[in-house]
């Protein structure tokens, strides 16, 4: 063999050998893998088998744990009903011996009523036997017979009967009337016992406070501007004299009055005064009034429970907040009226619902009496039937001032709650009234001298100014006619102070250039 073969030869089988103990050294490797992964798979299978049977262990134990549990939760429960039941038994027997000592009760009972009705029949037989004779000897001895005696006795006890019913009728009525009368005066002075409201007595003017007397010739205005824009937009007349720091609001609409007192207040409070600024405070006003027209009526509804009136009605009964009626506020009337009358229904057991609302709304037509022509009874009617109100209010209404004759319980309560209200002491101011029946009386003082045209009592009825027909009185006459004024006024009228009496004889001229 030459040296290039054995060359050759040599890498060759270095190359077997190489890979013949490769492939050893990774069979023994690998098997050594194999062997460590297998002990570890046994490992592993232990430690689950392990922990396998623990949880078996504890599950067993749960389990009976459970049925331990369960067990004696059916035996307490099994207790407690043959408990209930022996219970139960215990008391159908007490039951049954005691019907069985009533049953028996009965029978003895039963026992001695026979007997008892043999005794009655036999002491019956008796008694007719007795009755048969003595109505014999008495036909004898009366020479009636029974049915002629019978007839006397019924026309003697017709007549006797006829005088004490008489008698009776006539003590149950003097007695009814007594009672009626009492319990009356007791229904209503209860009610007005556990009725006491309030009222706020208002007038036709408001004073209006200013901060300085430099105020008022703002409020005026140059060329009095200001003053003619606030009059023609609020409606009220705007009073500004020598009273220090105040001016007076002067109208008969209330809500006129409150929206001008409102705007006013906005504008001495804003300090900026024109005919543009008022017109705005002026609407604003508007809007806070019809605000609280809203709330007073809701507030009205929630003080008396009555609920389920229509918007409009709501509102209509707010605007009474706004009214007085001699010097009584025409809301807070209704109101005590709606109580009074729900107090009444209540002690005689008629429908306080039905009766509060009528007491409510019985007024209601003086909301827009000043708008619309008619007594406020008949708006009310109207007003009443036009939002769907019940027969029984519309009746209330219609009656409450005695136009008509009241039908229904709930109209003559109505009538009686409105009746005490506007009588209680305190409750209206009767000043005003005369108040105003003294002014009415010295015009009509005036009036009834001869030659007098017009009279006109001014100045809350401290000067009468009277105007006399020229061609009847002339100067001389006018200062006799005074003197005649002045003495009558002070023989028949009652005055605090005194009272400035003046006549204007005026004489006037009139031709037409052609």
């Amino acid at each position: 063999m030459d040296a290039n073969s054995i060359t050759f030869i040599v890498p060759i089988i270095l190359m077997l050998v190489a890979f013949v103990i490769g492939y050893f050294l990774r069979k023994y490797l690998a098997e050594a893998k194999i062997a460590s992964a297998e002990t570890e798979a046994k490992k592993i299978m232990e430690v689950a088998e392990k922990e396998a049977e623990a949880k078996k262990r504890e599950s067993v134990l749960e389990a009976k744990e459970e049925v331990l549990k369960l067990r004696n939760d059916m035996e307490r429960e099994n207790r407690d009903r043959r408990s209930e039941l022996q219970r139960l038994e215990r008391r159908l027997m007490q039951k049954e011996e005691t019907l069985d000592r009533k049953v028996d009760s009965i029978e003895k009972k039963e026992e001695v009523l026979s007997q008892k009705e043999l005794d009655i029949d036999a002491t019956k037989a008796q008694l007719t036997e007795v009755y048969n004779r003595q109505l014999g000897e008495l036909e004898r001895i009366s020479g009636m017979t029974s049915e002629d005696a019978k007839q006397v006795l019924l026309d003697g006890i017709e007549k006797e009967m006829q005088h004490e019913a008489a008698m009776m009728i006539k003590e149950i009525e003097n007695k009814a009337k007594e009672e009626g009368e009492k319990r009356a005066r007791d229904i209503i002075s209860l009610a007005i016992q556990r009725c006491a409201a309030d009222h706020v007595a208002e007038t036709t003017v408001t004073v209006m406070p200013l901060p300085s007397d430099e105020m008022k010739g703002r409020i005026i205005g140059r060329e009095g501007r200001n003053i003619r824009a606030f009059e023609t937009l609020t409606g009220i007349d705007l009073i500004i004299d020598d009273t220090p720091e105040a001016v007076i609001l002067s109208g008969f609409d209330p809500i006129r009055r409150e929206v001008a007192r409102i705007a006013l207040e906005k504008l001495i409070i804003d300090g900026r005064i024109h005919p543009a600024r008022i017109e705005e405070m002026v609407e604003k006003a508007q809007k806070e009034v019809n605000t609280q027209i809203r709330e007073a009526g809701e507030q009205a509804t929630f003080e008396t429970g009555v609920h389920g009136l229509h918007p409009e009605l709501v509102t209509l009964l707010g605007r009474l907040k706004f009214r007085t009626s001699y010097g009584q506020n025409v809301l807070k009337h209704s109101i005590e009226v709606a109580h009074l009358a729900g107090l009444m229904a209540s002690e005689i057991g008629a429908d306080i619902q039905i009766t509060k609302r009528a007491g409510l709304l019985h007024d209601i037509g003086k909301s827009v009496d000043h708008e619309m022509e008619g007594p406020h009874v008949s708006i009310g009617v109207d007003l009443a039937k036009k939002y769907r109100e019940s027969h029984d209010v519309i009746h209330a209404i219609a009656t409450h001032h005695g136009d008509e004759d009241p039908k229904t319980i709930i109209a003559v309560l109505v009538q009686a709650a409105d009746a005490v209200s506007a009588a209680r002491p305190g409750a209206r101011r009767e000043t005003l009234e005369s108040y105003i029946k003294r002014l009415t009386k010295l015009e009509e003082i005036a009036n009834s001298f001869e030659g007098v045209d017009k009279s006109f009592a001014i100045q809350a009825g401290r000067e009468i100014r009277i105007m006399v027909k020229p061609d009847k009185v002339d100067d001389l006459a006018a200062i006799r006619l005074v003197k005649d004024i002045t003495k009558k006024i002070e023989n028949e009228l009652d005055y605090p102070g005194q009272i400035k009496v003046m006549i204007i004889r005026e004489t006037r001229v009139v031709d037409y250039a052609k």
